[in-house]
């Protein structure tokens, strides 16, 4: 045993493990670079020389082909770690430092668990004792020369490659849809049902502005978007699978698909726990960017317009609130009202009102952000229709034109998704012959290979039927929607521009986009009035002013004209009467019903207006009774005596009540003559 050991090695080291930790940074090394995994095996050998047995020599290997620049997903290294901080461990052996560790936060780590532990470490060059400076101070340079290492071979590695990104001739993995020819230039994919797939994406989104909506469209329409294998047995083949959101976000955002060469797009970064985290890099800090690099599916200004869009939808849920796409709701300024008092973007609620749903204007910003009152809320029925009536006056003489280009834009949809659902036929039946020229192919003798492939064979026929079951359905359908009938309509239609914006069969998201293609935004502001003042794309600004809309109760209240006609009728008629004269008139309450005599008691009672037996009792007249108390004849008397006309009644109300005129000093008629005719009949 030498010096170093004697002075170094003691007894209580020799009781526990020798640990020897074993480790190449990639499996390529592992096969190939094995001279350096043997050197590091035949360390033990230096344990057993340093005095441990050789079953005190523990092997962790486990590591092999990990790189050394973090301590995540290591699980022999943190096994070695987590030994030796419970005392199990009496030395540590490495090739060298860089073994164990190239990063000096895991080093410095495992030399402060050592010089707790008192465990030794060693490596080709020498012992180390880490609780002593001298040795301490050497393993920390060590440390910190293996990181630099590292660096500088990564510098090396990566110069070439940031060379070749920034000329624009690094070759690097393509998205589906573009592929290296022969010569190495990139080209769109040769396969038609791939363009396809991707130019009718891009179509969608021209059309909707909603990486959304293209979801639904591509759902709705039974389309699949092809997809390239990155690894396993399959890697590089084409798998066709339901269109998702990020993978439509995916494409829209990678400016290859514009011709475009970009490197540095992504950084990966460390995390807390020593994970890896790739971040989004600002544009301006990309390592290359060259516009025009070879072919794609749209041009760069396509591409930059695409941005913009996607940036607008995605600051339309955030603090800072854009226009957003256009939805399906009922408010026509989703998106482009703006608050007159803050300037802030106003959001949009609904609220029903007799089974409608009718859209309010907030502004909410301060409520949400420091719990304060709304800004504002504005009804929106009558800006909606201010703004549709304004419209309707610029657009009136580019209708034909608007309808034409609808009509050609729907057939061309309707074709583009037409050919890609050919594609998909076209496929499985290239996948039906190539099954069958290899059923044909195999020895008849051979049963296990054929059945195999005859299994095959019928898998492919029947995803055959399928595709063109489906097709033959999508066609049936995206016939019915363009029929001949359709056509005619739309053409109808463009001659007069107001009939296709207030045709109901007009979706309310067509008409948001029509209105977005003209206007920027409108400020509104409300006062004893609401004050809209509209910008147009292009600068031009008009004003507008509009009363404000009746609240809820007023909404429903009966016509003045109305009630004072009732007020008139009241003079001469009973609440029955009344009813059918305003019937009669054409008058109608305030919810658009008919007259009642319920409706009109309640009417008048609401309005304050006096009955038509109110009315007449004002005018003095009494009932039977009263009459008959004041001339002294019993009440029957008084009725006997207006059934033979003798004196005159009124009908007071719809129960048949009479009021009489009072009676008049002297009058003859109540005067009581035995031998008159009149007495006669009085007694009789």
């Amino acid at each position: 045993m030498s010096t170093e050991a004697i002075t170094k090695v003691r007894e209580s080291h020799l009781r526990r493990g020798a640990y020897l930790y074993i480790r190449q940074s990639t499996l390529h090394q592992v096969l190939n670079n094995t001279e350096s995994g043997i050197r590091q095996y035949d360390l033990a050998k230096r344990a057993l020389a340093l005095g441990w047995r050789h079953d005190q020599v523990i092997v962790v290997d486990v590591d092999q082909g990990h790189s050394g620049a973090s301590a995540a997903d290591r699980e022999g290294f943190q096994r070695l770690v987590a030994d030796v901080s419970m005392g199990r461990a009496g030395i540590v052996l490495g090739l060298e430092c860089s073994r164990l560790a190239r990063n000096n936060a895991d080093w410095h780590r495992l030399l402060e668990i050592c010089a707790l532990s008192d465990t030794l470490i060693c490596d080709e060059d020498g012992l180390y004792d880490p609780s002593e400076f001298n040795d301490r101070m050497l393993l920390g340079l060590k440390g910190t020369l293996s990181e630099a290492e590292l660096h500088f071979i990564r510098a090396r590695l990566r110069g070439g490659q940031l060379s070749k990104a920034r000329r624009g001739e690094l070759s690097m993995a393509l998205p589906v849809g573009l592929v290296y020819d022969p010569t190495g230039k990139v080209v769109l994919d040769p396969d038609a049902g791939v363009q396809r797939a991707l130019n009718h994406l891009f179509a969608t989104f021209a059309h909707l502005g909603s990486a959304r909506a293209v979801v639904q469209v591509f759902r709705t329409e039974g389309l699949k978007f092809p997809a390239r294998i990155r690894s396993g047995a399959h890697k590089g083949e084409l798998s066709w699978t339901p269109l998702s959101h990020d993978r439509v976000l995916r494409v829209l955002h990678n400016p290859r698909y514009a011709g475009a060469f970009v490197y540095g797009r992504h950084r990966q970064r460390l995390n807390a726990n020593g994970r890896l985290r790739t971040e989004m890099v600002p544009r301006e800090q990309w390592t290359a960017l060259i516009p025009g690099a070879h072919g794609g599916y749209i041009s760069w200004e396509t591409y930059e317009l695409n941005q913009q869009l996607l940036a607008a939808n995605a600051q339309a849920r955030g603090s800072e609130r854009n226009a957003g796409p256009a939805r399906e709701g009922n408010a026509l300024l989703q998106g482009l009202a703006v608050c007159g008092r803050c300037g802030c973007r106003m959001s949009v609620a609904y609220h029903l009102r007799l089974g409608v749903e009718v859209p309010e204007y907030r502004c909410m910003r301060a409520f949400i952000s420091d719990g304060a009152k709304a800004c504002s809320r504005i009804p929106g029925v009558g800006i909606d229709a201010a703004i549709g009536e304004l419209l309707l006056a610029m657009v009136t003489p580019l209708t034909l034109e608007v309808a034409l280009s609808v009509e050609a834009e729907l057939e061309a949809r309707a074709d583009e998704a037409d050919a890609l659902r050919k594609t998909h036929v076209e496929r499985a039946r290239h996948h039906v012959e190539s099954a069958r020229r290899r059923y044909l192919a195999v020895d008849p003798d051979n049963r296990l290979v054929a059945s195999a492939l005859e299994a095959d064979w019928n898998d492919a026929l029947r995803q055959l039927h399928g595709a063109e079951d489906d097709y033959a359905k999508a066609t049936s359908v995206a016939q019915a929607a363009l029929s001949e009938e359709n056509k005619a309509r739309i053409r109808s239609l463009a001659t007069d521009f107001p009939a296709l914006w207030s045709n109901p069969a007009t979706p309310q998201r067509e008409r948001k986009r029509m209105a977005r293609l003209l206007i920027e935004d409108v400020t509104i502001n409300r006062s004893d009035r609401i004050e809209l003042h509209v910008r147009f794309k292009g600068g031009q600004t008009t004003s507008l002013s509009i009363p404000l809309p009746l609240v809820g109760f007023k909404i429903h209240q009966t016509d003045a004209k109305t009630i004072a006609e009732l007020d008139r009728l009241l003079v001469t008629n009973t609440d029955a009467e009344a009813a059918k004269a305003l019937n009669s008139a054409g008058h109608h309450t305030g919810t658009g019903l008919a007259f009642t005599p319920t409706i009109v008691r309640d009417l008048r009672r609401s309005n304050g207006l006096a009955s038509h037996l109110e009315r007449l009792r004002a005018q003095g007249l009494v009932s039977a009774a009263e009459l008959a108390e004041q001339i002294g004849v019993h009440p029957l008397t008084v009725k006997t005596w207006q059934r033979l006309g003798i004196i005159s009644s009124y009908k007071a109300n719809d129960r048949n009540m009479l009021l009489f005129d009072p009676p008049v000093p002297g009058d003859p008629r109540y005067r009581k003559k035995q031998g008159s005719p009149l007495g006669k009949r009085l007694h009789t």
